[in-house]
């Protein structure tokens, strides 16, 4: 029933963490404007993995996307393999997962094939969540690296230069949903182990006799000159064994006898 909990329970919150993955790199907030220095402005930017959006004070909001894939930086091409790879493994694993659950019946399907589609699917979701963690990580160090330098342009005298951006609701959205999908991986690989059958984790050989038990009986042992006689009984019709004389010789049958 654990198993069965455990497994149940994986599904469930890698299934959040996939979801969340696809929504984080959906989102268009992924770096947004500091308004630290400039709280009041009339054009509020921000940006994601596929556009870049205005948004005036009136409320009118432009999106506009990226229309070159060559002109992106390198980290940021990375960040969208490493999204996309998270997706698409956690959709397999969820393919997977479902198959391999011990509540659904599907032919004759053992338990030793389940347990190994459920380890599959564990391993798949977690990949999925280091790959999506990896990448909101990376997306983030750039951030970081860019908002400096921007402060460090501006305390120089340049200013106004180029705006400095920091972390959108997206970056938050990914670690989260990335955490998930590594915790919901986790538990799937236990689930593994309590469905792995007793005979097949453990294999012992039995070793039965091939022989009867033989029962020897000790009893006196007669020793013989080697030179007896081997004595064969005839008995037949009209034949009768003559009876021993009285000094213990044997007397044979007349031929008066066989008439």
């Amino acid at each position: 029933m654990s198993t069965t909990i455990c497994q149940v329970m994986g599904f469930i919150v890698s299934s959040l963490g996939v979801a969340g993955c696809m929504v984080s790199t959906a989102m268009d907030m992924w770096s947004t404007q500091d308004l630290y220095d400039n709280p009041v402005t009339a054009v509020f930017q921000y940006q994601g993995l596929w556009r870049s959006c205005v948004r005036q004070s009136s409320g009118f909001t432009e999106c506009r996307p990226y229309f070159t894939i060559l002109g992106l930086p390198a980290m940021f091409q990375a960040v969208r393999a490493l999204m996309i790879v998270g997706i698409v493994l956690g959709i397999l694993g969820l393919f997977v997962c479902i198959f391999a659950l011990k509540c659904i019946r599907i032919g004759n399907m053992e338990d030793s094939a389940k347990a190994n589609m459920t380890l599959t699917s564990g391993i798949m979701f977690i990949v999925a969540g280091l790959c999506a963690i990896t990448g909101v990580s990376v997306f983030a160090n750039m951030l970081v690296t860019n908002f400096w330098m921007s402060t460090t342009n501006m305390y120089q005298g340049m200013q106004n230069v180029q705006n400095r951006y920091t972390f959108g609701s997206a970056l938050f959205v990914g670690w989260v949903a990335g955490g998930l999908a590594l915790v919901g991986g986790i538990m799937m690989c236990l689930a593994c182990r309590g469905m792995i059958p007793e005979e097949s984790r453990y294999k012992a050989v039995s070793y039965n006799a091939s022989g009867r038990n033989i029962s020897y009986r000790t009893g006196p042992y007669k020793v013989g000159s080697g030179y007896e006689p081997e004595t064969k009984t005839r008995k037949g019709p009209g034949y009768e064994e003559a009876p021993r004389s009285e000094d213990g010789g044997r007397s044979y049958p007349s031929k008066y006898d066989y008439v």
